[in-house]
């Protein structure tokens, strides 16, 4: 199959090369599709890697070292110990975003690309003390982050496979009899122990407790909601219909609305 290559512009910003423009450009960089411009497509990728550098110089924007064609297949190098890259580690997710089929081997296993796993390599990466321009991870903490997200990929499935999630829950708390001796109140305490326990688990970076924690805390959600009068998904969709339109600023990573 020929892929195509994409010569996106961000006006005032950037001209670069993608193969994905959702991922790298709307995903990564955060750019709506109305706020960038596909200049040219080809599948040719001299033609377009030789086009880019053209227009970032015409266009007055910061020209590549290289060309998109040198960066399209990352050759990494994997050694007992580490997979190391190279880029320097501020240019590592949009290069890896561009080498989505990259799979290698490391002393624990196959590693397979995803968003997921590009995610973690980007968060773990360090910068190699002999040259800035490479990056690296360790191979065994790679292998169980990889491993880890598999198994989350399954259990996202069988979520998603399964509408009547809620009322599975609610049936569970029925059969043993928390609606009939709970009350609003003891559900209330249950998930400020619930939250404590996520506060834990993130303080130390311990992603299977959040994923319990966050899970637990829905559960009592559930739960809380049920003995209130009410149903889970109608508070969802609540609080997203109020959300939904807001409009507002990230400061210190929250979101803050606008008054």
């Amino acid at each position: 199959m020929t892929e195509t290559f994409y010569l996106y512009h961000i006006p005032g910003k950037k001209i670069g090369v993608t193969r994905d423009l959702n991922k790298r450009v709307t995903q990564v960089q955060g750019y709506k599709p109305s706020e960038y411009e596909v200049l040219e497509s080809s599948t040719d990728i001299d033609y377009i890697s030789k086009k880019e550098l053209e227009l970032q110089k015409s266009f007055g924007y910061r020209i590549d070292h290289k060309p998109y064609k040198n960066l399209y297949k990352m050759k990494i190098n994997v050694t007992e110990q580490t997979t190391t890259f190279p880029c320097p580690l501020n240019k590592l997710k949009g290069q890896l975003m561009d080498n989505l089929e990259l799979k290698w081997k490391t002393p624990f296993g196959k590693i397979a690309l995803d968003d997921k796993l590009i995610n973690w390599i980007v968060i773990n990466g360090q910068v190699s003390m002999y040259n800035t321009n490479r990056c690296y991870v360790y191979n065994k903490a790679l292998w169980e982050a990889f491993t880890k997200i598999n198994s989350l990929e399954s259990l996202n499935e069988y979520i998603k496979s399964n509408k009547n999630i809620f009322d599975n829950i609610r049936n569970w708390a029925q059969q043993r009899g928390l609606y009939d001796k709970g009350d609003v109140k003891t559900q209330a305490i249950k998930l400020q122990e619930e939250v404590g326990e996520l506060a834990k688990a993130i303080l130390e970076n311990n992603d299977a407790d959040i994923i319990d924690a966050i899970g637990d805390s829905v559960v009592v959600l559930t739960n809380l909601a049920h003995l209130s009068g009410f149903n889970i998904e109608d508070c969802i969709e609540e609080a997203y219909n109020e959300i939904s339109n807001r409009k507002g600023k990230i400061v210190n990573g929250t979101f803050i609305k606008d008054e």
